[in-house]
């Protein structure tokens, strides 16, 4: 046994260490770690598909649906939401986006909001003069996916120096 320590010994007298200038050269870096793109488009899908683009609510059927409040909540929200209560936070504008493509930012807009601690937005779907037949398609469409949305508190039409008719103002839960 002590032959075979010494035969060793007698192999590596003549190396030196490395120099390394940075620990890091040893550690292999660490691989991050892999995005689920496809559930996480999956899930997006199923998402946007629970929104109905045809969702019949009282509130939805008169042209004069400025304001949602969701059940069990004060009346006061509403005026707190149209007095600016809360500081706008974000925005998002769907001028020029399809219904389709419409639904996709909206949700994933509120996502981002909801995981960011974000409260108060506003919505600018426009007063449809670049629709066909001149008629806000958007406008009805995104606030029943609001009213759909379990996270939405309330909303109302934005003050006219926010936008007004073409843009509403939407309070959301806090996480």
């Amino acid at each position: 046994m002590a032959k075979n320590n010494d035969t060793f010994l007698n192999a590596v007298k003549d190396v030196r260490p490395l120099k390394v200038k940075s620990q890091e050269v040893l550690l292999s870096p660490k691989k991050p770690k892999p995005i689920p793109k496809k559930l996480i488009e999956d899930e997006r899908n199923v998402l946007n598909d629970s929104l109905s683009d045809h969702y019949l609510h009282a509130e939805l059927e008169s042209d004069e649906n400025t304001f949602y409040l969701k059940k069990g909540h004060s009346p006061e929200i509403i005026n707190k939401l149209r007095r600016g209560y809360w500081t706008i936070q974000q925005s998002l504008d769907l001028h020029g986006f399809t219904s389709d493509e419409a639904k996709i930012k909206l949700v994933g807009f509120l996502n981002l909001c909801q995981k960011k601690g974000i409260r108060c937005v506003r919505v600018i779907h426009g007063k449809g003069f670049g629709s066909v037949n001149k008629e806000p398609i958007l406008k009805k469409r995104v606030r029943g996916w609001l009213i759909q949305k379990q996270e939405i508190i309330a909303y109302v039409e934005a003050p006219r120096h926010d936008g007004g008719s073409g843009a509403i103002i939407v309070l959301i839960e806090d996480n």
